[in-house]
């Protein structure tokens, strides 16, 4: 079977794609970039971006971000998203078509897929159980008469959203028969300086005794059940979203791209309008250079970047492999990158603004209640939300960006792996309604996989998965030979010309010594340093050991040795032919050398150019001239 390109070409399918049913391709560009969006924003831009920034210097931390940005970020966005488009596979095949003895690296990003489309939408359902819980009045989580609070919970109203409670003449005999006057006075109350009284927030109530409910012990116990109908529910919203192919997806992201960018400047114009919030800024954006003499600054930098642009994964492969042949990926990953990092930093902006609200209201400093993760949207900014006028409606605009993020990227994973396996095997599953069956039968497994999550110690699991499943050891093993593949045995000069076969005009060089030396430098010097680092993990004052680390263990070796050993079975197989693409790969500067360095030839040109390339080329120039 042959298949036309766009500049005109024509070129033979090989292997499993013969007599395959064609590949579908994206509407249009834009469609593209708003998957990429939804793939990249999410929660790591809102809830570790700026915790970040505020633990490692403000501002000061713009500048290891910056360069881990320009010397592993863009160059590894670049050069998934380019394997992607030359190739028209997903993950696995891709790596087989361009190197058959790197296809485990392949394999491994589709294991750590697997991992994120288990465990990931767990907060999506959480979420939902917030959202759901915000149409109620008063939120649950703004008070101490639930059942499941202890006497220990204490609710600290606040003067700005109920300045009618705080005159001289109120009565706060409710709250432990403290007068309004005794109460202001008085406020190691509130504050915990007077060591003789604990009390906790009902937020942290809500979220450990009504949402988490963990067991004493962490065993996994039961399961939550109106959580698993939340997660459910998260299934099914991801599930249409995708369940017709790319091209239904490329419409919805039109909505779920876009709208939690209403949402975050609609929060962000309420978060600066606050009392408070310009210390909260000041403490985000001030500048302390001297923390960046810190290795471990330079860690978390690294650790950002490569989270928050979904690097290794497989889902910019993926994504990029709907494009056209002479799609002009270049600019668009550059273009992305910069929106990524803006998007983190306007992120930033929002969080902490309403946090200086909420250290002034409660005339403590910043330092004592700034926090990331899960800590930052399910205890905070509930916390944040209780004291605004009008709680009810920003909670439900908080906890609906928040759900759009989860789902964004959610759905864009379980279209990388439906995909990547589609590839796998596409006689079979191109074929009309298989692709709903393969999506509803990810979707299913997942969910089922999913619901010890929401168990009673499900909570330390989430943390073993997250802390393990998805360490920077796995993700910078996988970036590492990524780099390795194309640069050194692909060719990274063989590449380029493939890039600028694509898009009509040649990348920057920097690209090339970034993926022979810079990148894979970094990566290896980012894995010694965490391998030094102790790993102990503590979930709620529980020490998680024994069983945990072995689970631990387990999830960062299974996707790393395919590795090893698919470099060993295309060893066996044919070692001549180990490194060999494939030939139905556009090559339209063979005659060049493979791999050049300081202008000397390290491999050789592997054959003259075809008369056929040749013509493409020139149709290609005049029909279809691409610039910048």
């Amino acid at each position: 079977m042959t298949e036309e390109t766009a500049n005109g070409i024509r070129v033979e399918d090989s292997g499993t794609d013969k007599g395959a049913p064609a590949r579908e391709k994206w509407a249009n560009n834009t469609e593209f970039l708003l998957s990429v969006v939804a793939a990249i924003n999410g929660f790591v831009n809102v809830w570790r971006f700026p915790y970040l920034c505020f633990r490692n210097g403000g501002v000061a931390f713009f500048i290891p971000y910056f360069v881990c940005l320009i010397s592993v970020g863009i160059p590894i966005f670049f050069l998934e998203t380019a394997l992607g488009q030359y190739t028209s596979e997903g993950v696995v095949t891709a790596w087989r078509k361009i190197c058959p003895m790197f296809e485990g690296v392949g394999v491994a990003s589709l294991v750590v897929m697997i991992y994120l489309n288990i465990f990931f939408i767990v907060i999506s359902a959480w979420t939902i159980f917030y959202l759901i819980n915000s149409f109620i009045s008063p939120m649950p989580w703004s008070t101490c008469n639930n059942v499941w609070n202890t006497d220990e919970c204490h609710t600290r109203y606040s003067i700005y959203a109920n300045p009618h409670m705080f005159h001289s003449e109120s009565n706060w005999s409710f709250l432990n028969n403290f007068t309004s006057d005794d109460y202001l006075e008085n406020d190691s109350f509130m504050n915990g300086t007077d060591t003789s009284l604990t009390f906790t927030s009902p937020e942290e109530e809500f979220w450990l005794s009504r949402v988490l409910r963990p067991s004493y012990d962490m065993s996994l116990g039961k399961v939550h059940w109106d959580l698993a109908l939340c997660l459910l529910l998260a299934w099914i919203i991801c599930y249409f979203c995708i369940w017709k192919g790319i091209k239904f997806m490329g419409k919805i992201v039109y909505f779920t791209a876009t709208c939690p960018y209403l949402m975050m400047l609609i929060l962000f114009i309420r978060g600066v309008t606050l009392p408070g919030a310009g210390e909260g800024l000041a403490y985000y954006l001030m500048p302390d250079y001297s923390r960046i003499i810190s290795p471990s600054v330079w860690i978390d930098a690294a650790s950002q970047v490569i989270y928050s642009y979904s690097l290794s994964v497989g889902v910019l492969t993926t994504l990029g492999s709907y494009n056209k042949y002479n799609s002009n990926c270049y600019r668009d990953c550059f273009a992305l990158c910069c929106l990524n990092f803006a998007t983190s930093i306007f992120a930033g902006l929002i969080v902490f603004s309403v946090l200086g609200f909420m250290a002034y209201e409660q005339n403590v400093e910043i330092y004592d209640i700034a926090m990331s993760g899960p800590g930052l949207a399910f205890i905070t900014f509930p916390k944040i939300v209780s004291m605004l006028p009008g709680s009810m409606f920003w909670s439900v605009l908080f906890f609906l960006m928040m759900l759009l993020l989860g789902i964004n990227a959610q759905f864009v994973y379980v279209e990388s792996m439906a995909t990547t396996i589609t590839d796998l095997f596409p006689h079979h599953l191109r074929k009309p309604g298989r692709r709903e069956i393969l999506t509803l039968v990810i979707a299913v497994v997942c969910f089922l996989l999913g619901l010890p999550f929401i168990t009673q110690g499900g909570i330390l699991l989430f943390h073993v998965v997250d802390l393990y499943g998805l360490s920077e050891i796995i993700i910078l093993f996988i970036i590492g030979f990524e780099c390795i593949g194309i640069a050194w045995v692909y060719g990274a000069d063989r590449f380029l010309h493939n890039i600028t076969d694509m898009i009509g005009y040649p990348p920057v060089p920097v690209l090339k010594y970034c993926w022979m030396f810079f990148t894979p430098l970094i990566c290896w010097i980012a894995i010694l340093y965490h391998l030094s680092l102790p790993s102990h993990l503590v979930v709620f004052g529980f020490d998680a050991g024994g069983h945990s680390y072995t689970l631990g263990s387990l999830l960062i070796f299974t996707p790393l040795i395919f590795i090893p050993v698919f470099i060993l079975v295309s060893s066996y197989r044919n070692f001549q032919t180990m490194s060999t693409p494939s030939s139905d790969l556009r090559q339209a500067w063979a005659h060049k050398p493979v791999l050049t360095l300081c202008k000397c030839v390290i491999f050789k040109a592997q054959g003259p150019p075809s008369s056929t390339v040749a013509e493409g080329n020139e149709k290609m120039m005049m029909e279809e001239p691409i610039g910048v």
